[in-house]
């Protein structure tokens, strides 16, 4: 390959918008040179696109892993910026010897590549700026981490008091309320039968239509969940205290020395009485029940 000629090794796309992007393509393709480079040195005439990709790719790995190996080394040792004897102890680990480096560098047939185009690093946009970023005291060393983003640690004041007053919170509500309310009509309106107050324009305040009921007067007669709950605690309390005076008086029965322990079950009768009679006076219906009056609780 002549020097000319290493151009058609370069990547075929488009231009790409994202710095990020840009700075990755413009190092894909140097290291695509590079290949090309190495193939004429080697003697190569032609190779074909998809064996330069091959080798750019192999030297891209290789690349990585002895940045990644020295990183790893320098890191070891209580450093953060790799040095010469980090890179060379990576080589000496990957077995590449050496004492060849030299050698290499001052063959007479070596191609001088120009230097790439200078294209700056991706910039990480900050996620918020709030307060003055700390630098490091004096008795911290400079090559330390840096001190996170402000907005992580220092605290935002709030300078508007949250509304405590009765008459704001209740139109607040009311307001919440009202919103809740249209917004569900209007959603039963779309997707509903709907009517119209004016013949000639349906769009225009559309009603939700009322559906009629087969038997008008049965959601008058039957309880509402109220009733019922209330209903269900007077049975409740009733029921508690039938069974703490039936405990009381068997507590006393029991407690009686004097009487015939089978007698002391009887009730004052004499007859036992039956579960099933029991159960058949129990009216489901509650239109049937006979008027209960709800127990009034007293405070303590």
């Amino acid at each position: 390959l002549s020097p000319p000629a290493l151009g058609m090794f370069n990547i075929a796309g488009k231009a790409t918008s994202s710095p990020a992007e840009n700075y990755l393509l413009a190092r894909r393709r140097t290291l695509q040179v590079v290949v090309s480079a190495l193939l004429t040195e080697s003697g190569f005439e032609s190779a074909e696109k998809a064996a330069v990709e091959t080798l750019t790719e192999m030297l891209q790995s290789y690349i990585t892993e002895i940045g990644r190996c020295a990183k790893a080394y320098c890191e070891h040792t209580a450093r953060s910026v790799p040095t010469l004897s980090d890179t060379v102890v990576t080589l000496i680990e990957m077995g590449f010897n050496v004492d060849t480096l030299p050698i290499y560098a001052k063959r007479s047939q070596r191609m001088v590549i120009t230097a790439p185009p200078v294209t700056n690093a991706p910039v990480t946009p900050k996620a918020l700026s709030a307060g003055q970023k700390r630098t490091h005291p004096a008795h911290i060393p400079s090559h330390f981490p840096e001190f996170p983003d402000p907005h992580t640690y220092i605290k935002t004041p709030t300078f508007r008091e949250p509304v405590s007053d009765y008459q704001v919170v209740r139109e607040k509500a009311a307001t919440q309320r009202r919103d809740v309310e249209r917004a569900l009509t209007r959603f039963i309106a779309k997707t509903g039968e709907t009517q119209s107050l004016f013949k000639d324009d349906i769009t225009t305040f559309p009603l939700i239509a009322a559906q009629p009921s087969t038997i008008p007067y049965l959601s008058a007669l039957l309880p509402s969940e109220l009733e019922l709950q209330a209903l269900e605690e007077t049975d409740s309390s009733e029921q508690d205290d039938q069974t703490d005076g039936e405990n009381t008086a068997g507590n006393a029965i029991t407690d009686d020395p004097g009487a015939d322990k089978e007698n002391s079950m009887l009730p004052p009768s004499g007859v036992v009485p039956s579960t099933k009679a029991s159960e058949d006076n129990v009216i489901d219906n509650p239109y049937l029940r006979p008027v209960k009056k709800p127990k009034v609780r007293r405070k303590k």
